[in-house]
C-alpha cells in the first residue's frame, strides 16, 4: 500500500501547518501495488460502451429505425467527434445504414437483433436472481430501505433491467414496497417488507457450509507477499461477522466493525456481475450500510481480499478471488451475452478495416502504375531528345521523298 502526498499551489490556499511540515492543501490516496492482469480486467472498452448506448437509442425508437442526423445531434453527449455516418459504417455487423429519399437511416442488423432478443430472454430467466439480489441489498441496509436514485446508479452493476421498477417490483408486493413520504422524486425509497432467513447467507458462508468449514476469507495474493499474508492471518483469525447481522451493537472503529465492513463489501462485490464497483458510488451508501467516511483507506488495508485501482482516475474496488488472471471465474449469463455483443462489434470493425485496407492498397497500386507510365513516357521523350541533339533524326530518313533524294546522291553523284 502506498500513500502519496501531493503539494498543491494556487492563489487561494487553506494550508495545514503541522510540526514544520510543508504546507499541504490536500492529499491524494493512490492504489496498491499494480496487478497487470487485474488492471487489464478494469480496462473499459469505450467503443463497446458507445455502441451499447447507440443500440439502446435505436431500441427506444417506435420503429427501431433512426435517421443518422438524429444520432449526429447526440454525438456530443456520447463524447464523440466526427461524423455519425462514418462511425456507423465502422461496425457493419452491428448497424445497417441505408439511403432513403436522399436521407441516411440506420437500424440494427439481424445478428444484432438476435443478440438483443437473447439478452431479453436471459433477463426474463434471471428475474428470480434479480429479486434475490435486490432483497439481499435491502437486508444488508439500515432499516431495510434504499434510496431509489442511489440504487439506480448501481443497477447495471447488479444487472437490474432499466425498467426493473415497473417490470419486477409490482410482481412481488409481498416482498417490496416503494414509498415517498416527502413527495420529491429524489426521496423515493424501496423497502423490504418480509425478511427471508434463507437469503441472509453470504457467499463466504455458503462456501463454508458446502465444505463443512468455519466461514473465513480467502487470500488471493502470492505467498511472496509475506507481510500482507501475516496481516491477513491476524485479521482472519477473529470470528467472521455476517453482513446481514445488525451492526448497531458494534463499536465504530473497532476490529469487529472493520470485520463487518469487509464482509459487507465482499458480499456486495459477490452480488455484482463483474465483481467490481466504483468506490465513489459505493461511498454514497455510507449511512445505509454503516460504511466509514474513508472507505478506500480501509480497503487498502486488505490487499489479500480486494484490489483497489485508480485506473481512469476513478477509484474502483475489485474482488480478487473472482478473477483468474484478467478473466472472471464465473460469468453471469448476462455477461456472456454482452461478451457476444463485444465479439460481434470487433468482427464488424475487423471487416471494416480489412475492406478499407484492400481499397487503400488498390489505390496505391493504381497510383503506382500511373507513376510508372509517366516515368516511361518521360524516359522515351528523353531518348528522342538525345537523338535530336546528336543529329540522329530517324524520321527524315524514313520519309519516302527524303529516301529517293538520298539514293540519287549516292548513285548519281548529283544533288537535285
Amino acid at each position: 500500500m502506498v500513500i502519496n502526498l501531493y503539494l498543491r499551489t494556487g492563489k487561494h490556499r487553506n494550508p495545514i501547518i503541522h510540526s514544520g511540515l510543508p504546507k499541504l492543501r490536500r492529499f491524494s490516496l493512490w492504489s496498491m501495488k499494480k496487478d497487470p492482469d487485474l488492471e487489464s480486467a478494469l480496462s473499459r472498452n469505450r467503443r463497446w460502451i458507445v455502441n451499447n448506448q447507440i443500440k439502446n437509442i435505436i431500441l427506444r425508437r417506435p420503429d427501431q429505425v433512426a435517421p443518422v442526423d438524429f444520432l449526429q445531434k447526440k454525438f456530443k453527449s456520447l463524447d464523440l467527434q466526427g461524423k455519425a455516418l462514418n462511425w456507423l459504417k465502422k461496425y457493419p455487423c452491428c448497424f445497417e445504414v441505408y439511403l432513403e429519399d436522399d436521407k441516411y437511416y440506420f437500424r440494427l442488423t439481424k445478428r444484432m437483433m438476435s443478440l438483443v432478443e437473447e439478452e431479453e430472454s436471459v433477463k426474463e430467466m434471471q428475474e428470480p436472481v434479480f429479486v434475490k439480489r435486490l432483497a439481499k441489498l435491502l437486508m444488508m441496509s439500515s432499516n431495510r430501505r434504499l434510496n431509489l436514485m442511489k440504487l439506480n446508479a448501481l443497477k447495471r452493476n447488479f444487472g437490474f433491467p432499466d425498467d426493473y421498477l415497473i417490470r419486477i417490483i409490482p410482481k412481488y408486493p409481498e416482498m417490496f414496497r416503494v414509498f415517498n413520504y416527502s413527495g420529491r422524486r429524489s426521496s423515493m425509497e424501496i423497502e423490504l417488507i418480509s425478511w427471508n432467513p434463507n437469503l441472509a447467507v453470504s457467499a463466504i458462508e455458503t462456501i463454508a457450509r458446502n465444505q463443512d468449514l468455519e466461514p473465513c476469507f480467502k487470500c488471493s495474493l502470492p505467498s511472496t507477499w509475506v507481510k500482507s499474508w501475516a496481516r491477513f492471518h491476524a485479521f482472519n483469525s477473529t470470528p467472521y461477522i455476517s453482513p446481514y447481522e445488525d451492526p448497531r451493537g458494534l463499536v465504530e472503529g473497532s476490529n469487529e466493525m472493520e470485520k463487518r465492513i469487509v464482509s459487507l463489501v465482499h458480499e456486495l462485490l459477490s452480488l455484482t456481475m463483474w465483481k467490481k464497483m466504483s468506490i465513489i458510488k459505493l461511498g454514497q451508501f455510507t449511512r445505509e450500510f454503516f460504511l466509514p467516511e474513508k472507505l478506500n483507506v480501509l480497503l487498502l488495508k486488505h490487499p489479500c481480499i480486494f484490489y483497489v485501482s485508480n485506473k481512469y482516475q476513478i477509484y474502483t474496488v475489485l474482488l480478487r478471488e473472482g478473477y483468474n488472471g484478467s478473466q472472471l471465474i464465473e460469468k453471469d449469463p448476462l455477461v456472456v451475452v454482452k461478451d457476444k455483443f463485444g465479439e460481434l462489434m470487433q468482427n464488424g470493425l475487423h471487416e471494416y478495416n480489412r475492406r478499407h485496407y484492400s481499397l487503400n492498397l488498390e489505390k496505391k497500386r493504381k497510383k503506382c502504375m500511373i507513376s510508372v507510365r509517366q516515368e516511361k513516357t518521360k524516359d522515351r521523350g528523353g531518348e528522342v531528345s538525345e537523338q535530336e541533339d546528336r543529329g540522329g533524326d530517324l524520321g527524315g530518313i524514313m520519309d519516302p521523298e527524303e529516301r529517293k533524294r538520298f539514293y540519287r546522291v549516292l548513285f548519281d553523284g548529283t544533288d537535285p
